[in-house]
């Protein structure tokens, strides 16, 4: 049995990374990861209930520490297909959202203490009664789901043991997307914003690139106009249509930079007086 598992679950790990480089959408992965999952999760209860255990012991072992590796993968996914796709719009919604679902971690945690304690300090005085089927005890913190389940192939706390796997790993992805918009709130405060025309940012551009300023002269202009939307908090919109526009003028081509070198000589003629 334990062979047969390593080989599967190396199996579904292998697949799983394809789709993780195959899919930049979450929903998506989350979807195709979810079948993945059950596939091999079929296979293994089909060679479960084939082949059985050679003890209490292997037994013991498959439900406490193998089959949950496998179930949490699914519970992972899961729950993050849920979460994205109930995912609301707005910063501050999100993170709103994303907090009301940690604290749905914590409650479980809150209300499975007893039980995180027994698996994380690695007891094993309970197994017989948590990690052996038919011998579940009502009195051990059993969940409804148990009562549901194919005995044949669940015990009373193999499915809570994958939980408590999976919620940690939830909980990773939770605090990495509210990294992530504190990060965003972050940098977006830390950008400038442009106050006279695009018009005029446009002219400064385009003259720093006739200049040649960026990468010896051989920076795309799009890049140019891309970085300076973003530094400035910007959309520039059509900015080679405003080129043109400047082109056209009949008057006073490049009033903009004519302005500020004025402006310029203005503050250190100024300056000098003082």
């Amino acid at each position: 049995m334990k062979n047969f598992y390593a080989e599967k679950l190396e199996q579904l790990d292998n697949e799983l990374d394809k789709l993780f480089r195959e899919f930049n959408c979450q929903i998506l992965l989350s979807e195709a990861a979810i079948n993945v999952i059950l596939k091999y999760l079929s296979e293994i209860k089909i060679h479960t209930l084939e082949n059985g255990f050679k003890n209490l012991q292997e037994e013991i072992n498959f439900f406490k520490h193998q089959k949950p590796v496998i179930v949490s993968k699914l519970i992972y996914y899961n729950a993050i297909y849920k979460i994205e796709t109930k995912k609301p719009y707005g910063t501050k919604c999100i993170r709103k959202y994303f907090t009301k679902e940690l604290k749905k971690l914590k409650r479980f945690f809150d209300n499975n203490l007893d039980f995180y304690k027994y698996y994380r300090s690695h007891n094993s005085f309970l197994d017989e009664n948590f990690f052996v089927r038919e011998k579940h005890d009502i009195r051990l913190w059993l969940d409804t789901f148990y009562f549901e389940a194919d005995h044949r192939f669940s015990t009373s706390h193999d499915y809570k043991v994958a939980k408590i796997i999976a919620n940690d790993l939830i909980q990773v992805y939770i605090e990495d997307q509210l990294n992530s918009i504190t990060k965003q709130r972050k940098s977006e405060s830390s950008m400038l914003t442009w106050t006279a025309s695009k018009t005029d940012l446009t002219e400064l551009i385009y003259a720093l690139h006739a200049q040649g300023v960026f990468e010896n002269g051989k920076s795309d202009i799009k890049l140019i106009v891309q970085s300076f939307e973003s530094f400035c908090n910007i959309d520039l919109g059509d900015f080679y249509r405003t080129y043109l526009e400047l082109k056209n003028r009949k008057l006073n081509r490049t009033k903009f930079l004519d302005t500020i070198h004025e402006s310029l000589l203005k503050k250190m003629d100024e300056q000098d007086e003082r």
